[in-house]
């Protein structure tokens, strides 16, 4: 295994009771092939941790938290303070991941409300009653929603550790994973549509509560005068703080969040660009199309043509 060195992106894999085996070692085995991929290139290296729920304490901080497949039936309800450790990582900037019934434990934690998930389309019926504030895109192979990242089907853990590849150690490197392993970019591949990549890792703890919130409130009022009053501070402090965190004004993150939102939803939706312009928050569609044309280069309209996943093909 790849020796910790600080600044490495660390990741928590979750050795659950009844966890898949072959995800366990297979993730790893991703990040390590993806290690030796990048010898002797500058940039990061992929640090991981096969972890039991009884091991995990709140002193440790993962820059990803890994709930693997289960071929037993199990599903979490009972695991407690795995459940509560999922949500301290979260609300520290960890981005919380899932394969297939993996997502349980993320939803069991409280994480995926009001978010887009997806899992193993056999579990819809019963994730849909447990679950019934989580958005499930059960039609989706993978679902990367910036801070909380799903895969559906037993062996799309594959999916998820070549898109934490991506993320950390970028296209060239997934290249030569693909490559090096035989797994089928063309056939696999969802296209990575996030291209706002919000950073959570600050210590800021209410700014970064904040951009949690906000993740899953993108139609609320996200006024520099309502997001101060929802985080006890200033109109100025917040403002300070929140550029200072993120490396945007309270404006611009809004704007990009927003947009990024939107193009999910023309990816994925049937909704008019005249719904989702109210669904993520914007109440003229002039301003909103303006808006979008200018962060993304293309009107609603032609991004939904150009980018929309046809699931018939």
């Amino acid at each position: 295994m790849t020796d910790f060195v600080p600044d490495m992106p660390k990741a928590a894999i979750i050795k659950y009771e009844g966890a898949q085996q072959s995800a366990l070692f297979g993730l790893g085995e991703i990040f390590e092939t993806a290690n030796r991929m990048a010898d002797g290139e500058p940039g990061p290296r992929l640090f991981h941790e096969v972890l039991e729920p009884a091991s995990l304490n709140s002193q440790g901080n993962f820059d990803a938290v890994i709930l693997p497949p289960t071929l037993t039936g199990a599903r979490g309800a009972s695991d407690k303070k795995l459940h509560r450790w999922i949500r301290d990582m979260h609300s520290r900037g960890a981005v919380v991941c899932s394969a297939c019934a993996g997502a349980y434990w993320l939803a069991y934690a409280g994480i995926l409300d009001g978010r887009p998930a997806t899992t193993h389309w056999a579990l819809e019926k019963d994730f849909r009653s447990t679950f019934p504030k989580v958005h499930l895109r059960p039609e989706r192979i993978l679902l990367d929603d910036n801070d909380i990242i799903t895969a559906g089907g037993v062996m799309a853990w594959v999916d998820l550790g070549v898109q934490l590849v991506g993320r950390w150690m970028g296209p060239s490197v997934v290249s030569r994973i693909c490559r090096q392993m035989l797994i089928d970019p063309t056939g696999r591949e969802q296209r990575n549509y996030r291209s706002f990549r919000p950073g959570l890792s600050h210590n800021d703890q209410p700014v970064r509560a904040l951009q949690l919130w906000m993740e899953g409130n993108a139609d609320s009022d996200l006024s520099v005068k309502a997001l101060a009053g929802r985080a006890n501070l200033s109109m100025r402090t917040l403002q300070r703080r929140f550029t200072s965190n993120t490396g945007l004004s309270v404006n611009q993150y809004v704007q990009e969040l927003r947009v990024e939102k939107a193009k999910g939803m023309l990816e994925l939706t049937e909704m008019t660009v005249s719904e989702i312009c109210w669904r993520v928050g914007y109440h003229d569609l002039s301003a909103f199309n303006r808006l979008f044309k200018s962060v993304t280069g293309l009107s609603a309209g032609e991004y939904r043509r150009r980018f929309k996943i046809n699931y018939a093909q």
